[in-house]
């Protein structure tokens, strides 16, 4: 009712709207090209959804290429050529993980299947050695929490099934594992071969800056993940050892869910903790101080020796990232976008930084 005519441009054609009497001129421009950018980034990301399958495999590739990529420069620099030492590298890999499941597997899918069958009776156990007495299940709450815990073993056994099933199926099987091992291989023995797409595809002008960018994701994710390799490895073992010197059961089960916790920052060893000193308790009270004892001298020997050894020249990302990164993905790709979730948030924040010192240096 005030009298504004909105004249709307579209760079093919122009609307008028006139709604009072007492015309006053507002005019909205909108560029033709500002329309087509847009459909053309909502037209990217419906495709990329569409191939979100193989988005996630070249990930996986780049990952396993950039771990992979300064083993094969040291053996270069030895003169063994690149494609060799890759293959190399993939041989040692998959004897060294083939003969860790032979030794692994049988024993933890032991330790498993008894940690299912005996749930009920360790709660009932460890409320022994807590001064609550014995609860069996007819003591009304109690007992109800007791079958829930029981049920928690299967859920466990259940679970692990779905995470291996949904990995096998977003990759394919077999299938998709051998095409994620070639293309790590041929990126990188074929150092340069992003750089050339880029080349190909991008504007002349950013080139430089996609080139170094792509260096320094790479660099930080390779680093960032052998240094959790590590990591969770020395922990894992620490565990393990510690364990089976008070005699706790279950030692390899716990050790592995130690390592695998210590990619969640802070939270991860707190929780890795509780089911140990739970099961330590069921044999004594003791033996449950112990296991927690054992656990704080580990959490400091990660602080003060693993982490400044082994994590000395990676940069990190803010822990509340870390874990906000890593419930965002497990919501959206499950166990797989879980695993994915902290080198991605390392490459956005790369890219994030970037732009933060781009506009610090025009000063806006």
């Amino acid at each position: 009712a005030d009298g504004r005519i909105f004249v709307f441009d579209f760079g093919w054609y122009t609307v008028f709207v006139m709604p009072a009497l007492k015309p006053q001129l507002v005019t909205f421009n909108i560029a033709t090209g500002a329309i087509v950018k847009i459909f053309a980034v909502l037209l990217g990301l419906w495709f990329l959804y569409i191939i979100r399958d193989v988005v996630v495999m070249i990930f996986v590739a780049l990952m396993l290429a950039a771990v992979i990529d300064p083993f094969a420069d040291w053996l270069q620099k030895r003169n063994i050529p690149r494609g060799i030492a890759v293959l190399a590298i993939y041989i040692l890999l998959l004897g060294a993980v083939s003969a860790l499941l032979i030794l692994i597997i049988p024993p933890l899918l032991d330790e498993t299947g008894r940690i299912v069958k005996n749930f009920g009776s360790l709660f009932g156990r460890v409320t022994i050695a807590l001064g609550l007495g014995k609860v069996t299940l007819g003591d009304g709450g109690l007992g109800d929490l007791q079958r829930l815990l029981s049920g928690l073993g299967s859920g466990v056994e259940r679970g692990l099934a779905g995470a291996f099933s949904t990995i096998t199926g977003f990759f394919g099987g077999l299938l998709g594992f051998v095409v994620v091992l070639v293309m790590t291989f041929y990126m990188v023995v074929e150092e340069n071969a992003l750089r050339r797409f880029f080349r190909a595809v991008a504007p002349e002008s950013v080139q430089p800056y996609l080139a170094g960018l792509l260096t320094r994701v790479q660099e930080k994710i390779g680093a960032w993940l052998r240094g959790q390799l590590a990591l969770s490895a020395a922990v894992a073992v620490l565990v393990y050892i510690g364990l089976s010197i008070l005699g706790v059961e279950y030692a390899l089960v716990l050790a592995l869910l130690a390592g695998l916790a210590e990619f969640v920052p802070y939270a991860g060893p707190v929780v890795a903790a509780i089911p140990a000193v739970i099961i330590g308790l069921a044999d004594s009270s003791l033996k449950g101080v112990l296991t927690m004892a054992l656990y704080l001298v580990i959490q400091q020997i990660e602080n003060n020796f693993l982490v400044p050894k082994i994590m000395q020249r990676v940069i990190g990302l803010n822990p509340i990232i870390s874990i906000v990164s890593l419930l965002i993905g497990a919501r959206v790709g499950g166990v797989v976008g879980a695993i994915l979730a902290i080198p991605l948030a390392t490459a956005v924040s790369v890219f994030a930084a970037d732009m933060i010192e781009m506009k610090r240096a025009r000063g806006v």
